[in-house]
């Protein structure tokens, strides 16, 4: 979701790149929400950190504690920024009908982040 929010808002300043530590699959209700406000990541796949040892890169941003925690050190000298955010995956559905709730508060979130958080982080 983060590279995807990321690249539609700045492709043309950054190359965007990101990776799990424990990559899976792309949910699809990760590529629902996103799909609702024009950005498509059907492409998309599950990438491990691992597959980007050994690159360096300006800033390297974890959004869930597990990530903050293990995410390894990257050269250069990577500005480690952590946005906390709980995973929708984890999250009890309380009723059928809102099993994407969970998912466009994290994208709601991550979106504000970007275009609030990032702007600052650069100044």
């Amino acid at each position: 979701m983060a590279e995807g929010l990321a690249n539609h808002q700045f492709s043309d300043d950054y190359d965007v790149f990101s990776a799990g530590t424990y990559p899976n699959i792309v949910m699809p209700e990760v590529i629902a929400v996103l799909k609702e406000i024009g950005i498509d990541i059907s492409h998309h796949r599950s990438k491990s950190v691992s597959e980007f040892f050994g690159q360096s890169f300006d800033y390297v941003i974890t959004v869930c504690s597990d990530a903050d925690r293990n995410c390894p050190a990257f050269l250069g000298n990577a500005h480690r920024i952590h946005w906390g955010f709980d995973d929708p995956s984890r999250v009890a559905v309380p009723y059928y009908g809102h099993e994407l709730a969970p998912f466009r508060e994290l994208r709601d979130g991550m979106f504000e982040k970007f275009q609030n958080d990032w702007i600052s982080t650069l100044l």
